[in-house]
């Protein structure tokens, strides 16, 4: 193949995306000159990134940028690459601290996509971030700009005994045995797996939150569509005001809790 043609049609999988970005030109640009020959050089530096795409890498990580709610976050195969369904979890944190100051915790954040969005959308707010990933928390900081406070921990052992108004977390909550994984190879496994029933570290964010949260203070989590309701009931013993979410699929996809007084 040599033509921007050759590649627009040839079976090849996001070969339009791979072509505009080692051209450097947007999906208009390529269709309306079909006929530009690439260079030698172009050519050999799209050539690996179609063998790494066939054999399952995906975009993102070859791109190295996603976007998400309204910015674009560097991602590496140190993170997770955002979906588009834990925008859910902003939605609903705006919602709930519209117009109000929020001492916010995030927990295993990744890339940093909610502390970074939340911030971004509320500057007047405190967000600490943490995760146990010395290469998330790089990428994550690579990706602000915003007064965020950045550590390093496991849960909330980097916090000690600071309390917030709001923690939230999009944390690992696949069974180890799903066959989903097959598809998530690329992906970093602890960020994506938590035990048998994927509910692990769900299990430790509801018991260790309470000691974590201001009087009245919210928990909010992401979890897996077939997961609500026994998070609702491990939530119940200390919270109250239990309300959950559909995700834009229709699917349950977020529980926010209340703490109770």
């Amino acid at each position: 193949m040599h033509s921007v043609n050759d590649y627009l049609n040839s079976p090849i999988t996001d070969s339009t995306p791979l072509l505009a970005l080692v051209l450097k030109k947007n999906h208009a640009w390529l269709i309306t000159n079909k006929d530009y020959t690439l260079t030698t050089e172009e050519k050999n530096t799209l050539k690996p990134l179609i063998e790494q795409r066939e054999q399952g890498v995906p975009f993102a990580y070859l791109s190295g940028v996603k976007g998400f709610y309204h910015l674009d976050f560097t991602v590496t195969p140190d993170t997770l690459i955002p979906r588009p369904e834990t925008e859910l979890l902003i939605d609903i944190a705006l919602d709930l601290f519209k117009g109000k100051a929020c001492k916010l915790l995030d927990l295993g954040t990744g890339s940093g996509i909610i502390a970074i969005t939340l911030a971004d959308k509320n500057p007047h707010w405190q967000v600490v971030a943490t995760d146990f990933s010395k290469q998330a928390l790089k990428v994550a900081r690579q990706n602000t700009t915003i007064n965020i406070d950045f550590q390093q921990g496991s849960w909330f052992d980097a916090v000690q005994d600071k309390q917030f108004n709001l923690i939230i977390s999009n944390p690992p909550y696949i069974e180890q045995d799903d066959p989903c994984l097959k598809d998530l190879i690329h992906e970093p496994q602890t960020a994506l797996v938590s035990g048998k029933d994927g509910l692990d570290a769900i299990r430790i964010i509801i018991k260790q939150a309470p000691k974590h949260l201001t009087n009245n203070g919210f928990l909010l989590l992401e979890h897996g569509y077939n997961q609500q309701i026994k998070i609702v009931e491990l939530l119940k013993e200390n919270f109250t005001h239990i309300q959950t979410f559909n995700d834009y699929n229709s699917n349950n996809r977020a529980v926010l809790a209340q703490l109770k007084s």
